[in-house]
């Protein structure tokens, strides 16, 4: 529909339009009424009063032309109705004129001094605040009159229009006032959302407002500690495995160290290890990321450190002295690391590029190893996800390095993406807000 997208986006707006809307066709159908209605019938009776006044002071005129007849009927006509008379010997009519704002006026006055006059006629409504010039043409030159306002138009039009115009916008400021408090309450419950989702603490946060968004903001706080208690049980689940399956690894290394180095024992204690890097891995995954706070890091610094500890060769690394962003450094350091070590595993080469924008800054890794099939990238990211021919493999094969990495991106409030690199790998794209 061409109408939608021009409608408000936001609550705000959208109840601001509902309540406003009806309010302005209710302002603009009463004003067309009484325009159409009392209004144009009142002026209509004082502009044809003023015209039937001008036309007898015209024909008292011509019965005796004279610059001393004109002085006769002002004298006479200014005090009792208002209206000056004076003869302009041997001009003409003005040949420009200039319309009123409120063309009405114009209009009835133009129709009252036509169906009563037989001469020629000029008029201005907008020269004098306070009167109307009326000219007419006679032999001489011309009569003009000077007419007093109201007496031609109704002043109750425009304290009328002010009054609508003063209530409208006093109705106006009491529904934006209403509506952004009512709005108020939907955006906190919306900003602790988004902070839950950050693992940020959102303990200030109480329900507020109307019945259905107080029980909106209750249901989430109901919802945030079912999620805390899942997340707190399947980790004490998997610590609890983890402590179990550790000590008997234990003494089978132990067993196996003691053991002649033979090629299965070898085999043996290899698989141990993996072992003991897969229960590492599923540990990292059920762990949550809750207990570190964000603080202001250099980032090219924090890069630095962490490319210090991977394996030869380094990876290289292009980034700007003066990048600083608030982060957990310990989530951040993981998710990279991840990224790094699927890169190293997977390609000859690898490097890592810091870029900033006004609101984001972006962390690609890039290699030239096999990369990942475009159709394939979302599949990478779902935990245990194995692909014989990608690289989200690392963490020892167990298939969680993209699905952490993905999850310490968006509790940063970013994301990650996986790209086609120029090395002729897989570019992995860390987006994290400023």
């Amino acid at each position: 529909m061409p109408l939608k997208k021009y409608l408000p986006k936001s609550l705000f707006g959208r109840a601001l339009l509902i309540i406003m809307l009806p309010i302005a066709i209710m302002q603009m159908a009463v004003a067309y009424f009484f325009f159409n209605a009392h209004w144009n019938q009142v002026t209509g009776n004082l502009s044809d009063s003023v015209a039937a006044d001008i036309s007898v002071a015209v024909q008292l005129y011509k019965q005796s032309p004279s610059s001393d007849r004109a002085e006769r009927l002002d004298d006479m006509l200014r005090p009792q109705m208002e209206l000056s008379v004076a003869l302009e010997e041997g001009d003409k009519l003005p040949l420009t004129t200039r319309d009123a704002f409120f063309s009405n006026l114009d209009k009835t006055l133009r129709r009252s001094l036509g169906n009563s006059l037989i001469d020629e006629f000029w008029f201005d409504t907008t020269r004098y605040p306070n009167h109307i010039d009326i000219r007419v043409a006679v032999d001489e030159g011309v009569l003009r009159f000077i007419a007093a306002r109201e007496r031609v138009f109704a002043p109750t039009g425009f304290v009328f229009i002010f009054w609508l115009i003063t209530a409208t916008v006093l109705l106006s400021l009491v529904s934006i006032v209403f509506i952004r408090n009512q709005a108020k309450p939907i955006t906190e419950l919306a900003a602790a959302a988004d902070a839950f989702g950050k693992g940020q603490d959102i303990s200030n946060f109480k329900p507020s407002g109307a019945s259905e968004v107080r029980l909106a903001g209750q249901s989430f706080l109901k919802m945030r500690g079912r999620i805390r208690r899942h997340i707190e049980q399947r980790t004490t689940m998997l610590a609890g495995v983890s402590h179990d399956l550790r000590t008997p690894l234990t003494r089978l290394k132990l067993h196996l160290a003691m053991q002649d180095k033979t090629d299965e024992n070898d085999e043996a204690r290899q698989d141990i290890k993996d072992m003991e890097a897969m229960l590492g891995g599923y540990l990292d995954f059920a762990k949550g990321l809750e207990g570190e706070s964000t603080r202001a890091v250099n980032i090219k610094r924090f890069l630095t450190d962490i490319i210090s500890k991977c394996a030869e060769p380094l990876p290289e690394l292009f980034a700007p002295e003066t990048i600083q962003a608030n982060i957990r450094p310990q989530a951040l350091e993981r998710a990279v690391m991840n990224l790094l070590s699927n890169a190293q595993k997977y390609a000859e080469m690898s490097r890592v590029t810091l870029t900033e924008t006004e609101s984001n800054i972006f962390i690609a890794v890039e290699d030239n190893g096999p990369g990942i099939p475009p159709e394939k990238r979302q599949v990478a990211f779902k935990a245990f996800q194995r692909l014989d021919e990608a690289r989200n493999q690392n963490i020892e094969g167990v298939g969680l390095g993209l699905s952490i990495a993905r999850d310490i991106a968006q509790i940063h409030g970013g994301s990650l993406q996986l790209e086609e690199s120029e090395l002729g790998g897989l570019k992995a794209v860390l987006y994290l807000p400023i």
